[in-house]
Formats: C-alpha cells, structure tokens, sequence
C-alpha cells in the first residue's frame, strides 16, 4: 500500500484500477486537492494498493504516514477501470 499523488486528473475515481509500476493497484480511497486555492492543475491524492490489501485498508490495519508516497502526471498514469471493475 502507498500514497500516490497524481498531477492532473485522469478521470479515475473511488476503486478505480490502474496499471502502475508494472502492477495492477486499486484506489483505495482519493482525495482532491487544489480546486479553489491550489496549483495550476487538480491533484489527487491515492492511497493505492493491491486487491489483497482492502482489507489491511478498510480495517485501519497501517500507519498513513507511513507509507511511501510516489508522483505521477495523469497523461503518464495508466487507467484500466476508472470507476472500479463492474
């Protein structure tokens, strides 16, 4: 699990599946900053991580600011399902 803030929105939401690092991960939960007074662009803030860690995510079983945290333009990012697998 890690935190993944994306510059830029590439249209994904809560549980959306992306291919990132050469692996799928899911968007556990995500956060967007700078509408009103940010940067130029949207970020979203992700926490991201594989299927078999939901469960570690929804039962608070992990220090957030612990995890790594890693950037990404949203033209880079890529998106499998952008809503969650349906």
């Amino acid at each position: 699990m890690q935190q993944l803030i994306v510059r830029g929105d590439p249209g994904i939401r809560k549980d959306a599946v992306i291919d990132y690092d050469g692996e799928e991960q899911v968007c556990f939960s995500i956060q967007r900053q700078g509408d009103y007074h940010g940067p130029d662009e949207v970020q979203l803030w992700c926490t991201i991580g594989t299927p078999d860690e939901r469960e570690a995510f929804e039962k608070r079983q992990y220090v957030p600011h612990w995890l790594g945290v890693d950037s990404v333009d949203a033209d880079a990012l890529d998106v499998i399902a952008p809503r969650g697998r349906q």
